[in-house]
Parts: structure tokens; C-alpha cells; sequence
């Protein structure tokens, strides 16, 4: 609950710088491909890095001169995860877990100006949450469990082209359990809930308009 009042907070604060008077309004279309891996809290669990994709559509909002704003964006993300599970009585195979989210990306931008070329390229940062709402189902095998909401923070960088194509790459810490599993857990088979987060690399591409 700390963590979801923080992001709030965080929210609050972008949607703040936002909210000038003057700031530039874009919005766009964007799509791209994310590779995530899950993070177990339990070495019973193997977990490896698998390729997925994302896409919808996003917001811009820029201060002038400055260059800072926000990025808001809406996607449909996928996110393949796979794991080998190695608890006490468990059969060790590969396990495969598919899950589809509405992705609510939220970051703070800022657009670096550069002299003479700036109509040209002009590179940018970002840093901030991204809320996703589970759309597939939850539990996709006997005692796994998928979470219904995983909250990450974003960092990240790119650049812009001819100021309407943007190409950025960015990596999500996850802040809240995306996947738990109830059952006997450590080497010596005692009972508890094994739980990961997820850790993913975004390459994105969009065109504003």
C-alpha cells in the first residue's frame, strides 16, 4: 500500500508540471518490443529472459523553452515469462507463463535542445510509474497465480526525429509481486509462498502528431 501511495504521489507531482498554461500538447502512436524476466525471491526458481511486444497510444505534454513535460501513455502489453521450478517434489521442467496487461505508462521527460541541429535530432530522458492491469486470467497452472496490478518505475532515454518520431529504450524496475506460487518452498520443502517481480527492457517506436 506504501508503494501504490508513493506512485500516487509521484503522479500527483507530474500531472502538476503538466497542468502550465502554456505547455505544448502532442499525442501519437506507439509500439515496440519488451524482453522480461521474472525475479524470484526463492533460488528454487530459474527464471529466463523472453521477448514480448506493446503498443497503443500516448499523450505529450511540454513546457516550452525548458523542455521538460510528461508522457502519458495507454498499451497493450504482452509478456511471455519463463521458469523452472525446483522446489522439493516438483517436477523440474520449463514452465511457460503468458499474461496481457492494459500498461498505463506515466514519465516525467525532458527534451535536451541542442543548437543548430535541434529541428533535426534532439535526444530525451524519462523516469517514472507504469501501472498495468492483468487482462488475461489469473491462475495459469495448479497453485501459480498471477497478480492482478504490477506497478514498476521506468527509466530510460532516446531520441527525436525531425520532432515527430521518437525511438527510446528504457528498463522497469517492478515495485509490487507480479506472480506468486503457494506450496513448499527452500531446500528443505518448507511451506510459504514463493513470489517474483518483474525486471523488462522496452525499445519503443512513435510517431506524433
Amino acid at each position: 500500500m506504501n508503494i501504490i501511495k508513493r506512485g500516487a504521489l509521484v503522479v500527483a507531482l507530474i500531472l502538476a508540471v503538466a497542468s502550465t498554461a502554456s505547455a505544448q500538447f502532442r499525442f501519437g502512436v506507439r509500439a515496440g518490443i519488451q524482453t522480461n524476466a521474472l525475479h524470484f525471491n526463492e533460488s528454487t526458481f530459474d527464471s529466463d529472459n523472453r521477448a514480448g511486444f506493446t503498443g497503443g497510444v500516448m499523450a505529450e505534454f511540454t513546457a516550452p523553452v525548458i523542455g521538460i513535460g510528461v508522457d502519458l501513455g495507454v498499451m497493450y502489453t504482452h509478456r511471455t515469462a519463463q521458469f523452472t521450478d525446483k522446489t522439493p517434489g516438483a517436477t523440474t521442467e520449463t514452465k511457460t507463463d503468458k499474461r496481457d496487461y492494459i500498461e498505463i505508462p506515466l514519465n516525467l521527460k525532458w527534451r535536451i535542445s541542442l543548437p543548430v541541429v535541434d529541428n533535426i535530432i534532439r535526444p530525451y530522458i524519462f523516469t517514472g510509474p507504469s501501472f498495468a492491469i492483468l487482462t488475461s486470467k489469473k491462475a495459469f497452472e495448479a497453485a501459480f497465480q498471477n497478480r492482478s496490478c504490477d506497478v514498476a518505475w521506468n527509466v530510460g532515454a532516446g531520441v527525436e526525429l525531425f520532432k515527430h518520431v521518437q525511438v527510446g529504450a528504457g528498463y522497469g524496475f517492478g515495485l509490487t509481486k507480479a506472480f506468486e506460487k503457494l506450496g513448499t518452498v527452500g531446500t528443505n520443502g518448507e511451506s510459504g509462498i514463493i513470489n517474483s517481480r518483474t525486471r523488462c527492457w522496452t525499445i519503443t517506436a512513435a510517431y506524433l502528431f
